[in-house]
């Protein structure tokens, strides 16, 4: 969707394709508890998706959200966008000249007896999350889990970790202690193999699980078709060796949106993740992807009925989900249940560039950056497995530690000899671990924009994706972020050395704020001076980044100077209150009326300080009529 709102704001006719009914994919289909890893990495017209989700909540920007708020807000650009929106549709064939696809023919997805549609572009995006146009359009990709071999990682292929994971002591058969009996639901006879071994698998799809409290927005959880509760005997052998874990948060990530509703998510040893009944969908056909996500469904809504309804579940959690139900202002067209199954990965080009674990770590850093990613190195299990006796979980890798990194150009792009007009910037070229940081909603959307741009330079060019100038890409981001030529953010960071002049002393602090670092000091009589130029007039508003710190000084005072006249601010950041994945918030240092090519400053200092003071980041955002 932000593919083709930026290909049309910049003069070109785009069309989007959407296999279902819903705009937005997981945004929309349940996935409210934005992953983020730091607001830094967020630019262009994803950070104004948050902010327009954070105006319909009354507030700067938003990172929590109902499904319904996120189609709303993508349907605003669809309108202000002015492009067709194809729904129902999916890939049947792809015509291609050379290394240049010169049309795609699409069908009905719900009726593939209806006349096919041919398409004719002189660009095209993949933006699914199956890469079905990549895959078709004849370029490389992988399924499964690099070999750290491959390519010098250390954290790819299988991983015996701890998160995540199955207690020890579960036994894994029908009949505790008896092999002959057959092994329970959901766990594999494979063997385990050494850590680091590549392989085909998948790691774990599931829902993002919309429910809400509101007796009077409620539908109740019914038992589904086909359920069976001996698929989830492994939850009940769970709370018996964990007698003192009696609350829903204890097995699901249980987090809360606004009016009453949830995104649910996976978590320990045994929860919404369906561990390996994944492993044929990427390449499958759409009918075998329809019983896989069938049976997805019928695991999860089986596994809610379950917890409420099962005499053999403690007492305190069936109370706990009979306070629960569908709620009946979300997909009012799918019984009230997401449409979107959370496909976290599934192909992967092997393109111009991979990106690796090297790239996440910092070790390596690409110059052709149209884009960053800042979370975690995340991959969810791949298996369920029988290990010394009992049942174990695998592949479940969670490391960190890094600061946002670029993601290279020519991961975006096909091998020149392979296609040369398609983008692929969901089913990017990155190996298994390092798509497990790059695979973020915000960063498709700013990968896509980044797709859309460079699809129109060729245009105008007339050239090959491959020979794009990346230098003019990266400007044309960074003047028009918002694609239609008007004025946006004006970021200063303190990793600024030219715009930022540090007086005392300063600690830099490299997790937990906004960008690269954030600086802190309980310094007396020590300020940080930020200073920026303001090239069109009009009213902007003036935010400091206040990220969430122990031990913080329960003022900070602020110095906003605009020509002769300076505003005094005193933000109090024990009152803070931070909502979603994220370090800190936004707060207003007021509005200001500005000339252009105006010089402003901002300074914190620690005058009146009572513990850390924290300097971290300005931004000047224009005031919209």
């Amino acid at each position: 969707m932000i593919a083709a709102y930026t290909a049309q704001k910049l003069g070109k006719k785009a069309i989007l394709i959407e296999p279902g009914r819903h705009l937005g994919g997981m945004s929309s289909g349940g996935l409210g508890y934005t992953d983020i890893g730091n607001k830094y990495a967020i630019t262009g017209l994803a950070r104004d998706f948050y902010r327009r989700i954070g105006k319909h909540y009354g507030k700067f920007e938003q990172w929590t959200f109902e499904p319904k708020v996120a189609e709303q807000t993508f349907k605003q650009y669809v309108k202000e966008g002015k492009f067709q929106v194809l729904y129902q549709k999916q890939l049947r064939d792809v015509k291609k000249d050379g290394t240049r696809i010169t049309e795609i023919i699409i069908e009905d997805s719900e009726n593939q007896s209806s006349a096919p549609l041919t398409i004719r572009a002189k660009m095209f995006i993949d933006c699914g999350y199956e890469g079905d146009l990549m895959a078709k359009a004849g370029v490389s990709y992988i399924v499964g889990r690099e070999a750290n071999a491959d390519y010098n990682e250390t954290i790819n292929g299988v991983q015996l970790m701890g998160g995540h994971q199955m207690p020890n002591g579960i036994d894994p058969y029908k009949e505790k202690g008896k092999p002959e009996s057959g092994l329970i639901w959901g766990v594999s006879d494979a063997k385990l193999e050494p850590n680091g071994t590549g392989d085909k698998k998948v790691q774990a799809y599931n829902y993002r699980i919309c429910l809400t409290s509101n007796p009077s927005n409620m539908v109740t959880i019914t038992r589904p078709a086909n359920y069976d509760s001996t698929k989830y005997e492994l939850a009940l052998r769970i709370q018996e060796v964990w007698p003192e874990r009696r609350t829903l948060n204890d097995y699901f990530i249980w987090s809360g949106m606004p009016n009453q509703k949830t995104d649910i998510n996976n978590r320990n040893g045994f929860s919404t993740d369906m561990i390996g009944m994944n492993y044929d969908y990427p390449e499958a056909s759409y009918a075998k992807r329809k019983e896989i996500i069938r049976a997805h469904e019928e695991y999860t809504k089986g596994l809610l009925y379950f917890y409420g309804h099962d005499p053999r579940v403690p007492k305190e959690l069936r109370q706990e989900m009979l306070k629960w139900g569908y709620p009946k202002d979300e997909y009012t067209d799918n019984g009230n249940w997401s449409p979107q199954l959370y496909v976290r990965e599934a192909r992967r080009m092997v393109g111009q560039y991979v990106m690796t674990q090297a790239n996440c770590e910092g070790k390596v850093v690409v110059q052709d950056a149209v884009g960053m990613a800042a979370y975690t190195m995340d991959s969810h299990n791949c298996q369920r497995l029988v290990v010394n006796g009992q049942v174990k979980n695998e592949g479940n890798v969670e490391v960190g530690g890094f600061g946002p990194y670029p993601i290279s150009f020519g991961a975006l792009v096909p091998k020149a000899s392979e296609c040369t007009n398609l983008f692929v910037p969901v089913c990017l070229s990155a190996t298994h671990i390092a798509y497990g940081s790059i695979r973020m909603e915000p960063v498709f959307m700013v990968l896509a924009q980044s797709s859309a741009t460079a699809a129109v330079m060729a245009i105008d060019a007339k050239s090959d994706i491959q020979k794009a100038d990346i230098a003019s890409l990266q400007k044309k981001l960074q003047e028009n972020p918002l694609a239609d030529g008007s004025a946006f953010d004006i970021l200063v960071d303190n990793d600024n050395e030219k715009l930022v002049r540090k007086s005392g002393e300063w600690i830099a602090q490299k997790k937990g704020g906004y960008g690269p670092s954030f600086l802190t000091s309980t310094s007396a009589n020590a300020s940080v001076v930020f200073k920026t130029t303001v090239r069109k007039k009009g009213k902007y508003n003036c935010m400091a980044y206040i990220p969430k710190i122990r031990n913080a000084s329960s003022v900070i005072p602020f110095t906003v100077t605009v020509g002769k006249k300076s505003v005094e601010k005193v933000i109090k950041p024990t009152e803070l209150v931070v909502v979603g994945q994220t370090s800190g918030e936004w707060v207003s240092l007021g509005t200001y009326t500005l000339s252009a090519n105006e010089t402003v400053t901002v300074q914190v200092s620690t005058k009146n300080a009572d513990g850390k003071v924290v300097a971290d980041a300005i931004i000047w955002t224009p005031v919209k009529k």
